[in-house]
């Protein structure tokens, strides 16, 4: 009995506030661990060494889920690190001035080629995040047999989780609502095939999620194969798989455009033929095209940033000013915004009547 007064004395000695609290609620786990063993174990066995072992393992157990967050947080601060600091010390690069005019209301977008990086840490860090959004996706249209779709994330969030994809979602219905003009838009996720119970961890999460939420139009999984067909007006995915998704894109597109030209060239009769068909063949081909589409707006923050291609041409920064008038017209930002304070205003509404 001395023994077990003695461990609860040693762990909840502390009058400090907060501090001491804590080391009373460990007493109490630590006196109910030596209690329990005690009534189970002969005294002669070092109860105490026992009890230490045991209340250490069961705090390891409970600190672990922190600890995997801890480890999660850390990487992802490792990736961002050099970014952040590029920024804090390039304050006069064009990145960081056009990024501050935003946040100051100068400028009503910002369109970059440049470092991608630096445009997605500088979009949160600078410009900031609507309040709500857990993380920015990019998000380009790109083009399809029956017009175009968007690919959300295409590079912001590689290590998404099932929360995320659902506000991408949620936020690319917006879009292509507001800015394309596609009512009630499907929604879909990449998938290894059109079964519920495929794909890997984060899929199999985020399905029941976006099946759940009855404010998108959600129709199930898309392979990779029926993205080019249309099937789907909203492609959710995270951002690994969506950035290989858009770079096949634009290296099949440029092969296939090289390879009809050449073809086309090989002798007398094709290059009849190829004047024949030139006309329709270029409209085909500038539907295909991705640059026709702009670039890829970073959604869920409080200004507007447009990424384009790091080798964007003059068409491709045309067509992405025309989609930030067309963004900033449809207020795009302040519908999210409305959108996002009206679901967790819904979600707390929900707990209070739990309670």
């Amino acid at each position: 009995m001395e023994e077990k007064e003695m461990v609860g004395s040693l762990l909840s000695a502390a009058n400090w506030p907060i501090v001491g609290q804590i080391c009373w609620v460990l007493g109490k786990v630590m006196n109910f661990i030596y209690t329990m063993l005690d009534g189970a174990l002969p005294s002669d066995t070092g109860l105490v060494g026992i009890s230490i072992i045991l209340y250490t393992i069961l705090v390891y157990t409970l600190m672990l889920p922190m600890t995997i967050n801890q480890q999660r947080s850390s990487k992802m601060q490792a990736v961002v690190q050099p970014e952040v600091m590029a920024i804090q010390k390039k304050k006069d690069s064009s990145i960081v001035v056009g990024l501050n005019l935003v946040k100051k209301q100068e400028a009503d977008a910002f369109v970059s080629s440049g470092s991608t990086g630096a445009v997605l840490v500088g979009g949160q860090v600078i410009v900031g995040r609507i309040k709500g959004i857990q993380r920015p996706p990019l998000a380009p249209l790109i083009p399809t047999a029956k017009g175009v779709s968007l690919l959300i994330d295409c590079g912001a969030n590689v290590d998404a989780r099932p929360n995320h994809l659902v506000q991408f979602a949620q936020m690319g219905s917006i879009y292509m609502e507001n800015v394309v003009g596609v009512k009630k838009p499907r929604v879909a996720i990449v998938n290894n095939g059109a079964e519920e119970e495929k794909g890997n961890a984060l899929v199999k999460a985020t399905f029941p999620l976006l099946k759940a939420c009855k404010d998108i139009n959600f129709i199930g999984s898309i392979e990779a194969r029926d993205i080019p067909a249309g099937y789907a007006d909203v492609v959710v995915c995270e951002a690994f798989v969506g950035n290989v998704i858009l770079k096949l894109y634009e290296g099949v597109g440029a092969t296939m455009v090289s390879m009809i030209k050449k073809g086309m060239m090989t002798s007398l009769r094709s290059k009849v033929g190829a004047l024949m068909v030139k006309p329709a063949l270029k409209e085909t081909l500038k539907a295909f095209d991705a640059s026709e589409y702009g670039g890829a707006p970073l959604l869920g923050l409080k200004g507007l940033v447009v990424k384009s291609h790091g080798s964007a041409k003059s068409v491709e920064i045309r067509h992405a000013i025309f989609q930030c008038e067309q963004f900033k017209e449809e207020k795009i930002n302040e519908k999210i915004e409305e959108f996002i304070a009206a679901e967790q205003k819904a979600q707390a509404e929900a707990k209070t009547e739990e309670k």
